[in-house]
Protein backbone atom coordinates (compact mmCIF):
# COMPACT_ATOMS: atom_id res chain seq x y z
CA UNK A 1 0.00 0.00 0.00
CA UNK A 2 1.49 3.30 -1.08
CA UNK A 3 -0.34 5.18 1.69
CA UNK A 4 2.53 4.26 4.03
CA UNK A 5 5.14 5.91 1.80
CA UNK A 6 2.89 8.98 1.50
CA UNK A 7 2.45 9.10 5.28
CA UNK A 8 6.20 8.79 5.81
CA UNK A 9 6.87 11.59 3.31
CA UNK A 10 4.34 13.86 5.04
CA UNK A 11 5.78 13.11 8.48
CA UNK A 12 9.31 13.77 7.21
CA UNK A 13 8.40 17.13 5.66
CA UNK A 14 6.36 18.27 8.65
CA UNK A 15 8.96 17.16 11.18
CA UNK A 16 11.70 19.01 9.28
CA UNK A 17 9.64 22.24 9.24
CA UNK A 18 8.62 21.87 12.89
CA UNK A 19 12.20 21.30 14.05
CA UNK A 20 13.42 24.30 12.05
CA UNK A 21 10.77 26.44 13.77
CA UNK A 22 11.69 25.15 17.24
CA UNK A 23 8.44 23.25 17.77
CA UNK A 24 8.19 20.83 20.64
CA UNK A 25 5.10 18.95 19.41
CA UNK A 26 2.98 18.82 16.27
CA UNK A 27 -0.73 18.66 17.07
CA UNK A 28 -2.49 18.72 13.69
CA UNK A 29 -1.64 18.15 10.04
CA UNK A 30 -4.17 19.10 7.35
CA UNK A 31 -3.87 17.46 3.94
CA UNK A 32 -5.75 18.10 0.73
CA UNK A 33 -6.51 14.80 -1.02
CA UNK A 34 -7.98 14.74 -4.51
CA UNK A 35 -10.61 12.19 -5.48
CA UNK A 36 -8.30 10.92 -8.26
CA UNK A 37 -5.09 10.91 -6.20
CA UNK A 38 -5.38 7.17 -5.65
CA UNK A 39 -5.30 7.55 -1.87
CA UNK A 40 -7.69 5.81 0.53
CA UNK A 41 -8.15 8.32 3.40
CA UNK A 42 -8.78 5.63 6.05
CA UNK A 43 -5.63 3.74 5.01
CA UNK A 44 -3.65 7.00 5.01
CA UNK A 45 -4.89 7.83 8.53
CA UNK A 46 -3.81 4.39 9.77
CA UNK A 47 -0.39 4.68 8.14
CA UNK A 48 0.03 8.26 9.37
CA UNK A 49 -0.43 7.12 12.98
CA UNK A 50 2.24 4.44 12.51
CA UNK A 51 4.64 6.82 10.73
CA UNK A 52 4.32 9.39 13.56
CA UNK A 53 5.58 6.97 16.24
CA UNK A 54 8.75 8.28 17.86
CA UNK A 55 8.62 11.68 16.11
CA UNK A 56 7.46 15.19 17.01
CA UNK A 57 4.17 14.21 15.37
CA UNK A 58 3.40 11.31 17.71
CA UNK A 59 -0.22 11.67 18.81
CA UNK A 60 -1.01 14.37 16.24
CA UNK A 61 -4.29 14.46 14.35
CA UNK A 62 -4.49 14.04 10.59
CA UNK A 63 -7.28 16.01 8.93
CA UNK A 64 -7.96 15.35 5.26
CA UNK A 65 -9.84 17.73 3.01
CA UNK A 66 -11.31 15.92 0.00
CA UNK A 67 -11.19 17.58 -3.43
CA UNK A 68 -13.82 16.41 -5.93
CA UNK A 69 -12.56 15.72 -9.44
CA UNK A 70 -13.64 18.18 -12.15
CA UNK A 71 -12.88 18.35 -15.87
CA UNK A 72 -13.40 20.85 -18.70
CA UNK A 73 -13.86 20.31 -22.40
CA UNK A 74 -11.61 22.66 -24.35
CA UNK A 75 -13.81 22.29 -27.42
CA UNK A 76 -17.15 23.42 -25.99
CA UNK A 77 -15.98 24.75 -22.54
CA UNK A 78 -18.34 22.48 -20.58
CA UNK A 79 -17.25 21.86 -16.98
CA UNK A 80 -18.38 18.77 -15.01
CA UNK A 81 -17.66 16.62 -11.96
CA UNK A 82 -15.92 13.49 -13.24
CA UNK A 83 -17.02 11.19 -10.41
CA UNK A 84 -15.45 7.80 -9.71
CA UNK A 85 -14.65 6.05 -11.92
CA UNK A 86 -13.93 9.28 -13.77
CA UNK A 87 -16.02 10.24 -16.78
CA UNK A 88 -13.53 11.92 -19.09
CA UNK A 89 -15.80 12.31 -22.11
CA UNK A 90 -17.60 15.64 -22.27
CA UNK A 91 -21.27 15.24 -21.28
CA UNK A 92 -22.25 18.09 -23.63
CA UNK A 93 -20.43 17.27 -26.89
CA UNK A 94 -19.30 13.70 -26.05
CA UNK A 95 -15.66 14.43 -26.96
CA UNK A 96 -12.86 12.86 -24.97
CA UNK A 97 -9.95 14.11 -27.05
CA UNK A 98 -9.68 17.66 -25.72
CA UNK A 99 -10.47 17.31 -22.01
CA UNK A 100 -8.55 19.09 -19.26
CA UNK A 101 -8.56 17.78 -15.69
CA UNK A 102 -9.15 20.80 -13.43
CA UNK A 103 -9.11 19.21 -9.98
CA UNK A 104 -8.95 15.88 -8.23
CA UNK A 105 -5.28 14.89 -8.27
CA UNK A 106 -4.23 17.10 -5.34
CA UNK A 107 -2.11 15.64 -2.57
CA UNK A 108 -0.58 18.42 -0.53
CA UNK A 109 -0.03 19.65 2.99
CA UNK A 110 -2.39 22.56 3.65
CA UNK A 111 -1.33 23.49 7.16
CA UNK A 112 0.38 22.26 10.29
CA UNK A 113 -0.33 23.21 13.89
CA UNK A 114 2.32 22.80 16.56
CA UNK A 115 3.31 23.91 20.02
CA UNK A 116 6.52 25.86 20.12
CA UNK A 117 9.34 25.05 22.49
CA UNK A 118 9.12 28.28 24.50
CA UNK A 119 8.01 28.43 28.10
CA UNK A 120 4.39 29.59 28.29
CA UNK A 121 3.85 32.83 30.18
CA UNK A 122 0.94 33.66 32.50
CA UNK A 123 -1.07 35.33 29.74
CA UNK A 124 -0.67 32.43 27.32
CA UNK A 125 -1.21 28.99 28.85
CA UNK A 126 -0.21 27.35 25.60
CA UNK A 127 1.69 28.99 22.78
CA UNK A 128 1.09 27.54 19.40
CA UNK A 129 1.81 28.30 15.80
CA UNK A 130 0.03 27.41 12.62
CA UNK A 131 2.39 26.98 9.75
CA UNK A 132 0.85 27.02 6.30
CA UNK A 133 3.01 25.51 3.63
CA UNK A 134 4.87 28.37 1.91
CA UNK A 135 4.14 27.05 -1.58
CA UNK A 136 2.72 24.02 -3.24
CA UNK A 137 5.25 21.30 -2.54
CA UNK A 138 4.29 17.92 -3.99
CA UNK A 139 4.56 14.98 -1.65
CA UNK A 140 7.31 12.63 -2.83
CA UNK A 141 4.80 10.02 -4.05
CA UNK A 142 3.28 12.61 -6.38
CA UNK A 143 6.48 13.27 -8.36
Amino acid sequence: MHEMSIAMAVVGQVEEAAEAAGASTVTTVRLQVGELAGVVPAALAFCFELACAGTLLEGSALETEPVPARARCRSCTADWPTGMPPRLACPRCDRATDVELLAGRELQILSVRWEDGTTPDAGHPCRSATAPTPSRVPIAEER
